[in-house]
């Protein structure tokens, strides 16, 4: 197996943590009936075994029971599973003419019930629901989220450690930025920048939006020249060990444009109303109300209209980038230590601009902390 090359002051996950993970999941498939869960080509199976593997319509994945974990590799791909890093466990081959359907079901035995990871295609569960009773098949999502929902310290360190690298940079994009400047050399220039501080593979992804493009949740298409008096948003993260970063700042390079920094004050307002609210036990829908009511008194929305609030106030993240909890209208599950959520309350002006600032938070026995410092004016990140 080869080793993972790591250069960073935080630890990479270790296979002791994640044979503890296993074992939580096999406390909890007890509890539940479960008699095996098949962990497919997800952040799930990372999360659980360290395996990473690429979705395709050949199943690779894992079979957890309460006694064994057994990969499920298709005997071609087996010499390369075999050089990645995973969890130590048996590994069940099948060929190209074989059902891994039946393979699977073949491990999870005759009796007992069958959690499928939720990521999967539905074109799998169809593929399960040949060879075995679908009574037996179910959701695996709330027996797997349940616990990846809860941050363990060294997950935390590790976001924490992959935000600073990507504010450093946000700060050095500022630096560089001028008019005449296309949002396509300034994202080549992130890129450069997160792999030379050894991020999984540069930046996962990023979004540069100049002028009337700010007002698009997620910019816009084609090359943008930057002008003079531009409103400018930068939006990017990397990933360390899997984990991601993703922050947000709006700005201009220059003060005095008195419309911007208004919406910019409010902005900021309606993120610090939602770390105000961010206390244990509160439901997560109520941090969005939070920064739609401080919008509110600022004449703006209501809800979703614009100028306004137009999506939810922020998003879980970990190995993935958007996943529990979701701070949205409806959520009632309540903010527990270990928790991990964006804060980015956007404030939307159709046609004119849009202002985003992101932080996250993570949720410790005393309450809520940021990952990162908020921006402190309109003209810094």
């Amino acid at each position: 197996m080869m080793q993972q090359v790591w250069n960073h002051p935080v630890a990479a996950i270790t296979e002791t943590e994640r044979a503890e993970r296993l074992e939580s999941l096999r406390r909890r498939m007890r509890e539940q009936g479960i008699a095996a869960t098949l962990l497919g080509p997800t952040e799930s199976l990372r999360y659980f075994t360290g395996l990473v593997w690429h979705l395709s319509e050949r199943l690779l994945g894992a079979v957890v029971t309460d006694d064994k974990l057994t990969y499920i590799v298709p005997g071609f791909e087996l010499s390369r599973v075999e050089t990645l890093p995973h969890l130590p466990g048996e590994i069940a081959v099948w060929q190209e003419e074989e059902s891994p359907a039946a393979l699977v079901a073949a491990l999870a035995g005759d009796k007992g019930l069958l959690a499928l990871d939720d990521a999967l295609p539905l074109a799998f569960y169809h593929a399960f629901s040949k060879v075995m009773d679908p009574a037996r098949l179910v959701d695996g999502g709330p027996l797997i989220n349940g616990l990846r929902l809860i941050k363990s310290p060294a997950e935390i360190a590790l976001i924490k450690y992959a935000m600073g690298l990507t504010l450093d940079i946000h700060a050095k994009v500022r630096g560089m930025l001028q008019p005449g400047i296309a949002a396509s050399e300034v994202i080549r220039y992130i890129d450069q920048q997160h792999r030379a501080a050894g991020a999984d593979n540069g930046s996962s992804f990023c979004i540069v939006s100049f002028g009337g493009a700010t007002a698009l949740p997620h910019g816009a298409d084609g090359e943008q020249i930057l002008q003079k008096g531009d409103v400018i948003l930068v939006d990017t993260g990397c990933r360390l060990d899997g984990y991601h970063s993703d922050l947000t700042r709006t700005y201009m390079l220059d003060g005095g444009n008195a419309e911007f920094e208004r919406a910019w004050t409010i902005e900021r307002a309606g993120q610090q109303a939602v770390f105000d609210g961010a206390k244990l036990g509160a439901a997560c829908e109520t941090l969005d109300a939070a920064a739609r009511e401080t919008f509110g008194s600022h004449g703006l929305g209501p809800d979703y209209r614009l100028p306004g609030l137009p999506h939810r106030a922020g998003h879980g993240l970990g190995l993935e980038i958007h996943e529990g909890p979701f701070i949205v209208r409806g959520n009632k599950t309540p903010l527990a230590a270990g928790m991990c959520f964006s804060n980015e309350p956007m404030v939307v002006f159709p046609g004119q601009f849009g202002v985003r600032l992101e932080d996250h938070i993570y949720m410790s026995e005393t309450g809520a902390n940021w990952f990162t410092h908020p921006a402190k004016d309109p003209v810094s990140v």
